[in-house]
């Protein structure tokens, strides 16, 4: 007797003449086929759409930076003169500059009598300030106003993610312009490395920081006021890391069948019940006409 490979077939078939179609049967059908439909599309958009994972560890991110962060600064002071504006870097590492001019540009305000300062230039990775004064002026006014508005201050390069929102310009918006005139205002700055990884792999960094901040009258040596706009800033020693995931196609296609299997399954055990009872039922009015 030849070898049959029919034998292996775990799917028997029934011939049609041998089933029995209800409309319970066909109601619980199409429902099992619409939850199916439903179930896979939601799977779809997860398994198309990426997820972002956060994580934090202790080490520096950016390895290659050279020990820098670059900073980006837009301020308006609206009643100080931009040949009084200047900028002052400092930190524990011994530097110290006044009047930093490279990759800046000042913008005349109101006719003249105020000033926008913008700003790009780099930091070393330990703890300083820089501050917006009058230092660098050749010529201290008498009473320099040092109310202003900060547009921007931002650390290493710019995020544009929908799904990541981070405190990466902390102090946009920050209105001061209804402080007192004379006063000195302290910002202090806690920068949190982040990296934000996509799915290809590459890496980008940035900086996010939070802030505290405080307004007082600094007076100097010889008993006149000085104002001065502080940013005070510390690194810390964690670093949060987002990265872009994606599900596995494996993990999709398990689901997927999962789905269709175990629909199918609750639906036949559901139909099968309906049916049975519904026969039982009929037996037993049989049972009572005769």
């Amino acid at each position: 007797m030849p070898f049959d490979v029919r034998r292996f077939d775990i799917y028997r078939k029934v011939p049609k003449d041998l089933t029995q179609p209800t409309y319970t049967g066909a109601f619980i059908s199409i429902l099992c086929c619409v939850f199916i439909l439903f179930l896979f599309l939601s799977e779809l958009t997860g398994f198309i759409a990426t997820e972002i994972v956060n994580e934090l560890y202790v080490d520096d991110p950016d390895k290659d930076s050279g020990g820098k962060i670059e900073v980006s600064l837009n301020i308006s002071l609206p009643n100080l003169h931009c040949d009084l504006v200047g900028l002052d870097i400092q930190d524990e590492m011994g530097r110290h500059e006044v009047g930093h001019i490279d990759n800046s540009m000042k913008i005349p305000l109101n006719q003249g009598d105020g000033c926008r300062f913008e700003g790009e230039f780099t930091i070393n990775k330990v703890p300083g300030n820089f501050h917006v004064s009058t230092h660098s002026a050749t010529a201290q006014p008498q009473s320099p106003d040092m109310t202003h508005n900060i547009h921007k201050l931002a650390f290493g390069e710019k995020l544009q993610v929908q799904k990541v929102q981070g405190a990466f310009n902390a102090l946009g918006g920050a209105d001061r312009l209804s402080s007192n005139p004379l006063a000195s205002h302290d910002y202090i700055l806690k920068i949190v490395p982040t990296v934000y990884e996509d799915l290809s792999g590459k890496q980008r960094f940035s900086y996010q920081y939070t802030v505290a901040n405080k307004e007082y009258v600094a007076y100097s040596h010889t008993g006149r006021i000085i104002p001065a706009i502080w940013f005070r800033y510390d690194l810390s020693p964690i670093t949060v890391k987002y990265t872009e995931r994606r599900q596995p196609f494996y993990r999709f296609i398990t689901t997927i069948c999962a789905i269709v299997g175990g629909t199918f399954t609750v639906a036949g055990i559901i139909d099968s019940c309906i049916f049975t009872a519904s026969e039982a039922w009929k037996k037993i009015q049989i049972g009572k006409m005769s």
